[in-house]
Formats: C-alpha cells, structure tokens, sequence
C-alpha cells in the first residue's frame, strides 16, 4: 500500500511541477493535489478529501481506503490541466502531420528541444486560411489538456496561423490607427467615381491573374471603355515602393478618369504591399478617384480604407468603374422616350387650347345668324302660344253650342245669339292677333336697327388691333401700328403712322 501511495504521488506531482507556479497556486489545486501534498501519514484526511470530490467516488476497500482506476486519475489530471492552465498562443514547427477522414487535424508541435502532440477538431480546422504543411512555422491559441483514453498529454488548438503573422497584424493595426488619426480614411475627403468612365487605368502586375479577370469584365461590361495598364510588381521585396510609383505617375500623367488598383487574393504576407504607408499616401495623394480591388471579400488592406472605394474583388472593382453598354443605351433609350411623351403632351395641350380660343372668336356675321335663329324661334313660340287658346276656345264654343242644341229648341233667336257671340269672339281673337302681330313687327324693327351690319352700312366702321381688340379712343391708338378696318361690304388692313389731335 505504502508503494502504491508513493507511485501515484509521484505522477500527480509530475503533472504539478510541470506547469508554471504562476498559473497553478497552491489554492487552486484540485483536492487529490492538496491530499498528496499533506503525505503519507495523512490517511484520514484522504479519506474525507476524496469523498467530498464530486466525480465518481472509487471503491471502497475494506480496510478505509481508496483505490483509483486508470481512468479516473487521468481524467483528475486532465481537469487539473483545463482549470490551471489558460488559453496561451505556442509557437513551433508542424509535424507528423494527419488529416483524419473525420475533419480533425493530429499533428506534432516541435522545436529544437521538445515536442508535444496537439490536435485541431473539424469545427475549428474549417477556419484556418492556408494549408498547414510539415515544416511550415506555426502559433496555434490552444489550451492544456489530457487525452484520458491513451493517457497522452496534448494541446487542443482552437486558432492556427502562419508564425510571424500577429507581429504583421500589430503593424497593420498601428498603421492603420495612425492614418485614421490624420483623417486620411474619412468619408469626407473620398471623390465619387465618374459617371461615364471613356479611359480607366489599372496598376497591377502584367503578370497577375487580377489583370485577366479585369479585362474580361470590362471587355463583357464595357467594350467602349480604354484601358492603360501601369505595370508594377505587386508582391515581394521593393513591390511597395513600385506600386507607389506608379500610381503617382498615373497622377502626373492625368490621362485616366479613374484609377483600378487591384491584385489578387493571397495570405497577409501576399498582400503586404498593399498595407504599406507609402502606397497609402500615394493614393490619398492621387488626383484621380481610385478604386481599390484586392484579394478576395475577406481581405481588408490599408489601401482599401484610403481609397475612394474598395471593391471585394478585381472583377469587382471593373464592374464598379464602369456601366454596362446595355444599361447606357437603355437609359438613353427611357431619355429619348419621356422626351417624346413630353413634346406630345404639349402638343395636346395646346391644339386643345387652340380649339377653345378659335370656339371662343366669332365674326359678326356669325352673331347675326345666331340672332336671326334665336328671333325665329322666338316667332315660332309666338305663334303656338296664341293658336292654343283659340284652339281652346273653339273647342268650348262648339261644347257650349251643343249643350245649347240639346238644351232648347232651335230658334231664329238662338241662332242669331250664338252668331252675334261666334262674331264677337272671332273679333276679339282677331284683334288679339293683329296686336301680338304688330308687336312682332316693332320688335323685328327695332332688332333690325340694332343689327352692326345695319350701323355698317350707314357709314360706320369697326377698327381692330392685331390682338383683335375693339377700339373705342383715340388714345387706343399706337402708331406705328396695324389695324383692322371692317366696313359694310368687307374687312381690310390700314397702318397708322401717327395721330393728331382734332381741328
């Protein structure tokens, strides 16, 4: 039993000693630490310990102690490990590399004088943005732990990248910072792109396939379009300084409307160039709008938040410097067609003015007849209104001759009665009439005095301006001017040179 105690001492101090005092404290020892800690002598407080730990309780012997299996010590040590030991970033160099047909990753991390297993789940792997190679340098963000079935001390990755990429993100984020204090990514100092783009240059590698993809984007979006390519190493040693210079020798030349820096996607490293303060300043000092397009969605550059617009991609970047050729002409096509819809409502407009104005002017000729029209129809009432009453009359003259006819018998007296009275009543409608008619009569005669056709032909004239307004004063007159002269037999134009006053 001493020997027993001795042997599993001796492994769980392994494991303590192991970790830094910093990161495991006395305190924060699991109870089976603090137990072994106490020694040999110690029987009763282990006992107690190790009933109060809330994982399964080993058997019991029958002489009060306990023995642990295989399974439980390892799986004491390996939440011994999680719990004292936080999430740090190790770096070393890939080995014994295996991708599991599950997904996970099992690889060994090394340097010159040690090794420890490591392995990467599926979940986390799906993230990593290059493929690991054996040899490659790597930092991988894991935590401590045991792999209790084999008993195998490893590291549980959660994060992989290439071994000198946080100093390069550091660098960026320090550059980035520092620009953004001298204002040179506000939204304020950023030009809109030009609506109709006829010349676009491109800073890229002649190489590069960045430059393919452009140019099949454009040659689809925007044959029209001219393109002057301003070659320049876009990766490796000096690549920053050449792409800051061509970009200043578009600025000089002032040939382009617009500017296209673009190269395609790649690791940090790749895209270095594009995070160098020279190229940054280069493009917030160019006079032309510059469109940045490099590497994939994912990828952000400092050269993407000075330019005036960053696009996801290459392609991209073409597409937004330029309007498909269909969408001009279809525009173009709505323009020619809402000015054709304009000019024909206009054209309505005013032929429905002009059918108003002209139902408006009417001669005097024309007033005349509608007179005369109005007098015959008058003339006509005239005539019903006085033939009904007679007609009414007749018609209770010969209802009144008849009670009369069956009322008394048929004298000479009676007759000569009725006649006296048929006499007297044909007089008076008689006289009726010939009243009603010289009235008629007067009122044609006055009417016809009234005519202007009448005052015409006494010698009276009516004088018009251009604008057909009647003149009435001499001081309607403003020589020079053009009138119209309507007399009894016709009109005719005059011109007035001047006026004077009457003798």
């Amino acid at each position: 039993m001493q020997a027993l105690w001795k042997t599993r001492k001796r492994l769980i101090f392994w494991e303590i000693y192991a970790l830094p005092a910093a990161l495991a404290p006395p305190k924060r020892w699991s109870p089976w630490a603090r137990v072994l800690l106490a020694g040999d002598n110690t029987h009763t407080a282990t006992h107690t310990t190790l009933n109060a730990m809330p994982e399964d309780n080993p058997p019991a012997r029958t002489d009060g102690h306990h023995i642990l299996t295989v399974s439980q010590l390892n799986q004491a040590v390996s939440r011994l490990l999680e719990k004292n030991f936080p999430l740090a970033w190790v770096s070393g160099e890939l080995s014994n590399f295996t991708r599991a047909a599950s997904g996970h990753w099992y690889f060994t991390l090394k340097d010159a004088n040690a090794q420890v297993r490591a392995v990467m789940f599926r979940g986390r792997a799906q993230y990593v943005d290059f493929p690991p190679r054996e040899g490659d340098k790597v930092e991988v963000r894991a935590t401590v732990g045991l792999y209790a079935a084999r008993g195998d001390f490893q590291l549980n990755v959660e994060a992989m990248r290439k071994s000198g990429v946080g100093n390069l993100y550091e660098a960026f984020l320090q550059l980035k910072a520092k620009l953004a204090a001298e204002g040179l990514f506000d939204e304020s100092r950023k030009r809109a792109l030009p609506a109709f783009a006829r010349r676009i240059g491109i800073v890229t590698s002649p190489q590069a396939a960045a430059l393919r993809d452009v140019l099949i984007a454009f040659r689809r979006r925007a044959p029209h379009v001219s393109l002057v390519l301003y070659p320049t190493a876009v990766q490796g040693d000096g690549s920053a300084e050449k792409i800051a210079e061509a970009i200043n020798t578009a600025s000089q030349r002032a040939e382009c409307d617009l500017l296209i820096v673009c190269r395609g996607g790649g690791s940090l490293e790749d895209l270095w160039s594009f995070n160098n303060e020279q190229v940054a300043r280069a493009i917030a000092a160019c006079r032309l709008p510059v469109i940045c397009g490099v590497g994939h969605e994912t990828d952000f550059t400092i050269a993407d938040f000075v330019a005036d617009l960053r696009a996801p991609t290459p392609t991209a970047a073409a597409e937004l410097a330029s309007e498909p050729t269909e969408a001009w002409l279809a525009e173009l096509e709505a323009f020619a067609q809402g000015l054709t819809d304009v000019l024909r409502r206009h054209l309505d407009d005013h032929a429905q003015t002009l059918d108003w104005l002209a139902h408006r002017l009417q001669s005097p000729s024309t007033a005349i007849n509608h007179q005369k029209l109005r007098l015959s129809t008058l003339a006509t009432r005239l005539s019903h209104a006085s033939s009904i009453p007679m007609t009414a009359a007749r018609f209770h003259l010969g209802q009144i001759s008849q009670r009369l006819r069956h009322a008394m018998p048929t004298t000479r007296l009676s007759r000569a009665r009725v006649a006296a009275d048929a006499a007297r009543l044909h007089s008076a409608f008689t006289m009726r009439r010939v009243a009603h008619q010289h009235a008629l009569n007067s009122l044609s005669e006055r009417l016809e005095l009234l005519a202007p056709q009448r005052t015409l032909e006494r010698g009276y004239a009516i004088l018009a301006d251009g604008a057909g307004k009647i003149l009435r004063k001499p001081s309607d007159l403003h020589p020079p001017q053009r009138l119209t002269l309507t007399l009894a037999g016709g009109t005719t134009e005059i011109h007035v040179d001047h006026t004077g006053p009457k003798d």
